[in-house]
């Protein structure tokens, strides 16, 4: 299907080409046509004006008037057999005239460019004298030449609304796509969870397992969490007012126990105590466990994962940092992007995901605030404050 598009995507842009580049060769040809006509009728002008100068019948010199009286479309300026200007003109603009000095020098160098050979009117031969009349386009056929540039402006246009409108289509059917998949698998891990819970209230009915039943429990849990978090996907979260430091120790305590000995967590919220950010409690979880995860695998299960935050007039800031093997530069740019991992394992959706959390659900931001091979890597979640907090 995505090939289908692309061939019918392909032969339209072809036709709308094939269309606008047949509009402008015969566009030119109009002008071309069109200019011919006006040569002719300048040069039907120019001999009426000798009519009237030279003539003594009537009725002729009453054509010659009609003629020159109804050119009121070609611009012409008259200069003498030393192509000095004379002072006359036609269709210009008088004001420009008398307040410009240059103007008329101006457009003669203008119709230059677009008529060199002038229409000559010899007046005598000796002593030779003689008038030369240059012009510039008219009105009608500056139209006709502009006319392709607009439709090639406006089919570029349509091009571009429909590009964009099919990526936001695209966009949309990706964004059901995930939904859809996220939702069955909340359906599909409801069943076996409820076993699990069923198989812990025998376990702890039985002597003996009084140890591993609280952390069995927890994990139980957790995979309830993840379930709701799943079916929470595609449908507007409800926010509440949280304590945000409470909510990141929260997170940080689950990730301790599960990431080894050899990990070390520096963690400092003591800017956010007793400040509360608009949130959904379980997917900030999550994004804070996706960060979390990224730098345990960037550092190998051995390294420094630091947790800091900053608290500015309108915003809650939190820095989520690792020692580990960092980011390649090719590679910031992508790391949101559905799909993409470095990793053998996994779909490339956490931190797509995430972002999504962040910056739609909870109008904030999550960025890598930097990264270099070898040193680490820092994501940076901001949040903004509450209005309650913002007045406080």
């Amino acid at each position: 299907m995505i090939r289908s598009w692309t061939n019918w995507r392909t032969l339209m842009v072809i036709i709308a080409v094939l269309i606008v580049s047949g509009t402008i060769v015969y566009s030119q040809y109009l002008a071309g046509k069109i200019a011919t006509e006006e040569r002719k009728n300048v040069a039907a002008w120019v001999e009426a004006q000798r009519t009237i100068l030279f003539s003594s019948d009537t009725v002729s010199i009453n054509l010659a008037a009609k003629i020159i009286t109804e050119n009121d479309q070609i611009p012409i300026i008259e200069t003498n057999e030393n192509d000095q200007i004379t002072g006359n003109y036609l269709n210009l603009d008088a004001y420009q005239v008398k307040s410009d000095p240059t103007y008329l020098s101006k457009k003669l160098k203008q119709f230059r460019s677009f008529n060199r050979i002038p229409i000559t009117s010899i007046l005598s031969q000796n002593p030779y004298a003689a008038n030369k009349y240059y012009y510039g386009e008219s009105k009608l056929l500056k139209e006709t030449k502009l006319y392709p540039i607009i439709q090639l402006i406006i089919v570029a246009f349509f091009i571009f609304v429909a590009i964009a409108l099919q990526r936001i289509n695209y966009k949309s059917e990706q964004n059901q796509l995930w939904a859809s998949l996220a939702k069955e698998t909340a359906h599909q891990l409801g069943t076996p969870v409820s076993s699990l819970e069923g198989w812990l209230e025998i376990l702890k009915s039985t002597k003996g397992n009084e140890n591993i039943v609280p952390e069995i429990a927890k994990d139980v849990k957790r995979l309830q969490l993840i379930t709701d978090r799943f079916g929470k996907i595609g449908s507007q979260p409800k926010l509440e007012s949280a304590p945000i430091a409470e909510q990141i120790q929260h997170i940080l305590n689950y990730m301790k126990k599960r990431a080894g000995e050899a990990v070390q967590f520096d963690c400092d919220t003591t800017r956010l105590e007793n400040i509360n950010v608009l949130m959904s409690p379980p997917l900030f979880d999550w994004v804070m466990e996706n960060l979390i995860k990224n730098a345990l695998d960037a550092i190998d299960g051995k390294g420094l994962i630091s947790i800091q935050s900053h608290l500015s007039a309108h915003e809650v800031i939190i820095d989520v940092t690792d020692n580990g093997k960092g980011i390649a530069a090719a590679h910031i740019k992508k790391v949101f992007r559905p799909g993409f991992t470095t990793k053998k394992r996994g779909w490339g959706l956490g931190l797509s995901l995430s972002k999504r959390i962040v910056e739609q659900y909870h109008k904030g931001k999550l960025f890598v605030r930097w990264s270099e091979q070898g040193k680490g890597t820092s994501f940076r979640i901001i949040l903004p404050l509450t209005t309650n907090e913002l007045m406080s």
